[in-house]
């Protein structure tokens, strides 16, 4: 196997923007593939989704089928595996828990001079829909950190969106999930079209004011272009991970760690950033065997991804490799260093950061409570991770009585004449009170 090992300090400017640009690269090249699946979906509706199921799912569907159904639900509680089940509802438990401490006050007010009142009042969005993917395997946990703070927040409309299985039904574990959310309103598909519908509306999927959701590169197509018809929400596209090491860390852990992000498919990116040479060597050497113990598919995933979006960064010092996390920006940030409390308050850009040994990605993805669904492609700079925050919405709040007026109309007016916005300043100058 070959396993991509980038010098940093040997590479060309170019080849370092590269490096940063990950599968990105190839999710505009794929926009004029997703346009006309998005332009058939606003023409042609419910239709349009039934063909494309049939295309991308094989499942053959009519409209009457696309929502999921009482029976669907009943059977997926009756059949889904108890131990599952279980750990959905311990993970549930702990997510809802962390969630729930993220809620503000509904309103709240600040006195910023005598008769002069400010504040917010905190609404939920109308509508939101949430996509859960299915293409490699069955994501109930995404389900999860997206269905939880929904329902926490209050969002009067949420709907699911999950591509159907090959019989027309859907992932029991995806519904089950979704019953412990809390929501009914389930439609089997996925995909571009997915993103679509939702956009759009059909005469079977409403019309959604935002969609939030991981996908593959074409959803992430899908959102780009839709951008301005619906809130895209958080950019969540291809899974990446950094694991970022020094001397000290065992290099069986680094590597084991490395392959949790590759493993999620061939346009994943994961990347093992350090600045020993010798860690590196180890971590390389131990790669084989461990990739080979995998199942087929996921070996091709991460044989793939450590040559092509991933592989071993070798950077000068430990300051460098942080200043690389920074222009990165991953998805997924594992610190694995001798102190890593000490480094943290230097990591500025990170959808999330695990700290030492005993917070692999694994446990935050499914079992910590934070949450997993995190900016991709390098967003973790300007955006965050999925919150409560993402279905509520913020309305400022003013009051002024008539001492507070009389302290501020003179600055106001002043300010509209200096702008020259002449009804403004009139407002003031020619109200009578």
């Amino acid at each position: 196997m070959k396993v991509n090992i980038y010098k940093l300090n040997s590479m060309s400017q170019a080849e370092v923007a590269q490096l940063l640009r990950r599968s990105e690269i190839d999710i505009e090249s794929l926009h004029e593939t997703v346009r006309p699946i998005i332009q058939d979906v606003k023409e042609k509706g419910d239709a349009a989704i039934i063909e494309y199921n049939a295309k991308f799912d094989k499942a053959s569907m009519t409209a009457s089928q696309l929502k999921a159904t009482e029976e669907e639900f009943a059977k997926a509680r009756e059949t889904l595996d108890p131990s599952v089940k279980e750990v959905i509802e311990i993970s549930a438990k702990n997510i809802r828990k962390y969630h729930e401490a993220q809620m503000p006050e509904e309103m709240w007010f600040t006195q910023i001079d005598n008769g002069i009142l400010a504040g917010e009042k905190i609404t939920p969005i109308t509508s939101a829909g949430l996509y859960v993917p299915r293409g490699k395997g069955a994501f109930p946990s995404v389900m999860l950190m997206l269905g939880i703070p929904a329902t926490i927040a209050k969002v009067p409309e949420l709907i699911i969106c999950t591509p159907p299985t090959a019989d027309g039904g859907a992932d029991d574990a995806t519904l089950f999930s979704a019953e412990v959310c809390g929501i009914k309103n389930v439609y089997k598909v996925g995909g571009a079209q997915a993103i679509a519908a939702m956009a759009y509306g059909t005469d079977t999927i409403p019309k959604v004011n935002k969609t939030l959701g991981p996908g593959s590169s074409y959803v992430s197509a899908a959102k780009r272009l839709l951008y301005g018809n619906i809130d895209v929400g958080t950019p969540a596209g291809p899974s990446e991970s950094i694991i970022l090491c020094d001397e000290t860390v065992d290099p069986a852990i680094a590597a084991l760690d490395l392959l949790i992000e590759a493993e999620h498919g061939p346009d994943s990116c994961a990347l093992l950033v350090t600045h020993s040479k010798e860690l590196a060597a180890q971590v390389e050497a131990l790669l084989p065997d461990l990739i080979n113990d995998l199942p087929e598919e996921r070996q091709n995933f991460c044989n793939t991804v450590l040559s092509n979006y991933g592989g071993i960064v070798l950077t000068d010092d430990l300051e460098a490799s942080v200043q690389f996390v920074n222009d990165f920006a991953p998805e997924h940030l594992e610190v694995l260093v001798e102190a890593p409390m000490s480094i943290l308050s230097k990591i500025v850009n990170a959808g999330e950061i695990l700290l030492g040994q005993y917070s692999p990605i694994t446990i935050g993805n499914f079992a910590l409570g934070v949450n997993a669904i995190l900016p991709t492609g390098g967003f973790a700079k300007t955006f965050s991770c999925v919150t409560v925050f993402d279905f509520l919405k913020r309305t400022s709040i003013g009051y002024v009585d008539k001492e507070g007026y009389d302290r501020i109309k003179d600055v106001a007016q002043k300010f509209a004449e200096y702008e020259g916005f002449a009804s403004h300043a009139n407002a003031i100058a020619k109200r009578k009170l």
